[in-house]
């Protein structure tokens, strides 16, 4: 079976680069389950009702999010009543929402996805490696294929839960900072793994946002509003292609597509 997993999505220029370029990509490769995250799918930050119902309209079946997920407050309401929404998993059990899901692919095979996060310069939560073999230990006696988005802001700790869960799941797919990364692979117990699949968002920027706004933080260090940029597009995913029956991957390749 063939999951894509779309990277950060960033605003509304990321939700446009979305609908241009995720019909083309799931009739060509004939994809079972489409997971994109989301967190900063509205405005930048956060997520409301109205955008996340937006991406599911457009094709994606399961949502992930990572910190920025509370940025908007409406968020809370909504992520308490949408399941296919997650927030890492690693939470205090009592935040609303859930940070994994079972779901049926279109070709009728249950899949499950797992949202965790990561905790060198992100918040302390949880250890990362605890829930998430907690939580696939309770989501294996349902189904062998299991993604994990790992949102994370150090390469060290996401290669570090890469190797820990290998054999474990499916794929381990690191989000968080926005830029794509060349070292895919599948590890050695059948493990899909990339640090960063990447951002969906404008590509004249720096990590979506108006690249004028960064510069001036980093030379005056004062905190300012950040904006989305606009301009050209880019659609960055990964497409993971998965052994139904063991629920190891078989390979897992980087795609970028761009948009004016």
């Amino acid at each position: 079976m063939k999951i894509l997993f779309i990277g950060d999505i960033v605003g509304k220029p990321g939700r446009t680069a979305l609908k241009k370029g995720l019909p083309g990509l799931k009739e060509k490769f004939d994809v079972s389950l489409v997971v994109a995250n989301a967190e900063n799918a509205a405005g930048g930050f956060g997520i409301t009702e109205s955008v996340g119902e937006e991406i599911f309209a457009l094709g994606v079946d399961v949502l992930t999010s990572g910190n920025h997920i509370w940025d908007k407050k409406e968020a809370i309401e909504y992520i308490a009543k949408e399941n296919r929404l997650l927030r890492p998993a690693n939470y205090p059990p009592e935040v609303p929402g859930h940070g994994s899901i079972i779901i049926k692919t279109r070709h009728g095979e249950k899949a499950a996805v797992l949202n965790i996060s990561g905790r060198v310069f992100m918040s302390q939560m949880d250890s990362p490696f605890t829930i998430s073999k907690k939580e696939i230990s309770s989501l294996k006696e349902e189904t062998k294929i299991i993604i994990v988005d790992f949102h994370a802001e150090a390469t060290s700790e996401k290669q570090a839960l890469g190797y820990y869960l290998d054999g474990e799941v499916s794929a381990v797919i690191g989000t968080h900072t926005h830029v794509q990364t060349a070292d895919e692979q599948i590890l050695a117990g059948g493990t899909a793994y990339i640090s960063d699949v990447g951002m969906t968002g404008p590509t004249d920027s720096i990590i979506g946002v108006k690249k004028e706004l960064v510069i001036n933080r980093f030379l005056t260090n004062i905190p300012a509003r950040f904006e989305t940029a606009g301009g050209e597009t880019v659609m960055s995913c990964s497409l993971i292609d998965i052994d139904s029956s063991t629920g190891k991957a078989k390979s897992i390749e980087r795609i970028q597509l761009r948009f004016p």
